[in-house]
């Protein structure tokens, strides 16, 4: 008997050290390929539209086919990819990803793989620890901050409202994370439920105007249970006062969720540490190892204060699973999250924390704090550009001045200078109703020499501007 799916021993070996080569191939090429690249990309399209054959083919010309498609896109893990959130993509993770496909274990309960759940229970203690969270906190990994978030947000409802919820009410800013607001959408609350604190000039959330608005729905016979504040946001990487909104929702009895998605990765460094100071007093924490550790897209964390609150809003029963084990110093991660068939994403983070160290990691992200600072300062020399805010974590945003009607044309026309480069990629959004230019410096393979290779492009892609 043939067997097509079952290739053997010799064609393994084949297959492995071929794509091991394409990605090898594909990482020492990152420096010198464009930051981002999708023009031309309609002719080659109609050949990805096709449906599988009836009969196979052989692995190279699909190389060939993936190699196009990968060289048409935002080059999210290149060194000069600093737009919106930079994707590092660690090659050890990649192996690790590798052997988790490869051995196919299941990790969402755990007496079906109690070892590979110890491992990844590992991970997601550390980061309890890394958050000062108690013994009794517990978490899991998801595919990234916006699931994350979602949980947080069902858990916070299911532990401080009753069945009937609609009067509950939550307090974001306008620069909190787009997944936090769509997670109040999806667990069920209406618009009116989501209220937007005022924020302070640097676009932190105002804790008085937090204050007043509490006081006045709980007047109003509403129920407000819930906070969250932001650990570095997307916009401009600004840290909210997150110690003295604790003290708010410790007073108030609300829930205090801190998305920490970008940023909180920066907790691992003193300068992080230092800004977050009251982090320990969240009673939930979003994280995405795939921004701050520079791991592969779809590896997200939640943590919880209250395991037991993360386990009562997710856990369910079924009759065909009373022979399984239940829950016990090893988590069933099927009742902490909303998955069921989940991947074994543990391995991903484990593998590269135990060849790397967490002082590498740590190293890398103050790495990133100090570009930063040189990114501020550099373009504060640059005659006619504004800066909006003084950087709190990686992201710095800045902009031409201007007082002429065509303010934001200036800058989308700035901005597509900067990008025509190929050397380096940015992105924009608005501040205080006005486009802005973003720089986010995270990738792991991001270093002095093309931080100041973009500050020339900048200072050339202004001076152009400014004289036509």
């Amino acid at each position: 008997m043939s067997y097509p799916l079952e290739p053997n021993s010799a064609q393994m070996s084949e297959i492995g050290e071929a794509a091991l080569a394409f990605v090898a191939d594909h990482i020492r090429g990152l420096p010198d390929a464009p930051a981002s690249d999708v023009e031309g990309f309609e002719a080659l399209i109609d050949r990805f539209r096709a449906g599988p054959p009836e009969v196979g083919g052989e692995l190279a010309p699909r190389l060939a086919d993936l190699d196009h498609a990968v060289s048409k896109s935002f080059n999210t893990a290149a060194p000069g990819y600093l737009a919106y959130i930079p994707g590092g993509g660690l090659y050890t993770a990649a192996i690790a990803d590798f052997l988790a496909l490869g051995v196919n274990r299941y990790v969402g309960l755990w007496a079906a793989s109690p070892l590979l759940v110890q491992m990844e229970d590992s991970v997601v203690r550390w980061l309890c620890d890394l958050f000062g969270f108690p013994p009794e906190s517990r978490g899991f990994l998801s595919s990234g901050g916006s699931m994350a978030n979602f949980s947080a947000v069902v858990t916070a409802r299911r532990a401080m409202l009753p069945e009937e919820f609609l009067d509950g009410v939550i307090y974001v800013t306008d620069q909190v994370h787009a997944s936090v607001t769509k997670a109040a959408a999806l667990a069920g609350f209406p618009k009116r439920s989501v209220q937007t604190v005022g924020t302070t000039p640097e676009h932190r959330m105002d804790v008085d105007a937090l204050r007043v608005m509490v006081r006045d729905d709980r007047k109003d016979g509403l129920k407000p249970f819930m906070v969250v504040a932001s650990a570095g946001t997307t916009n401009t990487g600004t840290v909210d006062p997150i110690a003295e909104i604790a003290e708010i929702a410790e007073l108030e009895n609300l829930w205090l969720h801190v998305d920490g998605a970008y940023g909180g990765a920066f907790q691992m460094t003193q300068r992080g540490s230092e800004r977050f100071r009251g982090i320990d007093k969240a009673s939930s924490v979003t994280f995405d190892p795939h921004k701050g550790m520079f791991l592969p897209y779809g590896t997200g964390a939640l943590i919880v204060r209250d395991g037991a609150a993360l386990r009562f809003a997710h856990q369910s029963q079924a009759d065909y699973l009373q022979d399984l084990a239940p829950d016990s110093d090893l988590p069933n991660y099927s009742e902490y999250s909303p998955e069921l068939s989940r991947e074994f994403r543990g391995l991903r983070v484990w593998l590269p924390l135990q060849l790397h160290g967490v002082a590498a990691f740590r190293e890398a992200l103050d790495e990133k704090l100090d570009l930063a600072r040189h990114v501020h300062e550099s373009l504060s020399e640059i005659p006619g550009l504004e800066i909006p805010v003084e950087p709190d974590l990686s992201v710095v945003a800045f902009r031409l001045s201007s007082t002429g009607a065509n303010d934001d044309e200036l800058n989308r026309r700035l901005l597509d200078l900067i990008n025509a480069s190929g050397r380096v990629f940015l992105s924009s959004t608005v501040l205080d109703g006005r486009f802005t230019i973003r720089a986010a410096v995270l990738s792991h393979r991001t270093h002095l020499d093309r931080i100041d290779e973009a500050i020339d492009i900048i200072k050339s892609a202004v001076t152009l501007v400014a004289s036509t």
